[in-house]
């Protein structure tokens, strides 16, 4: 793969859950001045995001050029048409993604909020409260939904810009022509690679011209890997490569522990199970997190390589929808970012490869099954491409 787009001269703060995060997002939207461009999978209809849609209210009716995308999927329907109007008589313009799946099965299931192309917040959390479960339940949570985003000033601020742009551009009326153009520039945000301090870089997925850049961002850094690997998510059901290259780490002497969601979907439960004994066999540390809603999409790897994302470790996030993540080369944010991991894992179950073993011989053979009908899903949904 080519080299990851590292681009110097950035300041990334680390938000831990909502509190941080909203904060800082209700805080930029209050500053702006000229133009917000806001992008999520989830808007939901609670405290939290009425914060969020009175803010940008606030700031249209001052005269700031507000632009929402929602995902028709993650919204609903009812709730995204809802936000449609209800922007609309506020001046903000507002726009679904992919409605009545018009465009195939992609969603857009990226967080990026940018403010006057100053400030970036880009990670995991929707718009909703996050002690609200995100399924649709309703459910309260005992605790805040466990999750990550950053606050990024600097460079890189100007290549998010252009990307959350060019999503709203191509949700618009577009020639051929003129998408073909827009394609190309966006292949032309190319910037050298630096070794100063905070260096980072976007890397999306999509289904033009990155169709597996986050998953060989991972694949690149297991690679390297040389002393320990921390990798965060709620939903584990990646593709081979994926599963081998946590495997190869494992067995040259890396430290790899994954920290799983679970308690939330049983079945998402059951397909990630199916991948533990040959994981555990092989010397991968796995813990079980069920304190709260796990969402997080987050790895640190040897100290000094770091991502904060919207990208889940299944099928749909790797292989089909449109997602964002921040790679970060600095050994202060990657320490910073631990810090939470160690509690997150002292939080879980660790899984013990020789009590799994001993498993009931109908419970492995179920995960065995609702694997089976995972990945025959997944090959259809990704062409082929999941394995």
């Amino acid at each position: 793969m080519r080299k990851l787009n590292f681009i110097p001269g950035n300041d990334i703060a680390l938000l831990h859950c909502g509190a941080d995060f909203f904060s800082k997002m209700l805080s930029e939207i209050d500053q702006a001045t000229q133009e917000i461009y806001l992008e999520t999978y989830i808007f939901a209809d609670d405290a939290t995001s009425s914060k969020v849609q009175v803010a940008l209210c606030r700031a249209a009716a001052r005269g700031v050029q507000v632009r929402v995308i929602v995902d028709w999927i993650g919204c609903g329907d009812g709730r995204s048409d809802l936000l449609v109007k209800d922007f609309a008589n506020a001046g903000v313009a507002c726009r679904r993604f992919n409605p009545w799946f018009k465009r195939g099965l992609a969603r857009t299931h990226r967080k990026i909020c940018v403010i006057d192309r100053r400030a970036a917040l880009v990670g995991g959390l929707n718009i909703i409260d996050d002690f609200i479960s995100d399924d649709g339940s309703g459910q309260v949570l005992d605790f805040p939904r466990w999750d990550f985003a950053v606050h990024v000033t600097g460079d890189l601020v100007a290549q998010i810009h252009f990307e959350v742009k060019a999503q709203w551009l191509k949700m618009g009326k577009m020639g051929l022509i003129s998408r073909l153009k827009l394609i190309r520039n966006l292949r032309s945000q190319v910037r050298s690679s630096s070794h100063q301090p905070m260096m980072a870089a976007l890397v999306v997925r999509d289904n033009l011209r990155n169709r597996t850049t986050i998953q060989k961002a991972y694949l690149q850094a297991l690679g390297l890997a040389r002393k320990r690997a921390i990798l965060a998510n709620p939903y584990f059901a990646p593709g081979g490569k994926l599963r081998r290259a946590l495997i190869s780490a494992a067995s040259r002497g890396v430290d790899v522990t994954l920290l799983i969601g679970v308690g939330q979907f049983h079945l998402q439960d059951a397909v990630a199970n199916s991948f533990y004994p040959k994981l555990l066999l092989h010397g991968v540390k796995i813990v079980e997190y069920g304190k709260t809603q796990l969402h997080a999409k987050v790895a640190v790897i040897d100290h000094d390589w770091a991502t904060v994302g919207s990208s889940n470790f299944d099928g749909l996030s790797l292989f089909v929808n449109q997602e964002a993540n921040i790679v970060i080369r600095n050994q202060v944010f990657a320490d910073s970012l631990t810090t939470y991991l160690e509690q997150g894992i002292s939080d879980g179950v660790p899984v013990d490869a020789k009590e799994y073993a001993n498993k009931a011989w109908y419970k492995r053979a179920w995960y065995g099954i609702v694997y089976f009908l995972y990945r025959g899903l997944m090959r259809i949904a990704t062409l082929g491409n999941y394995t």
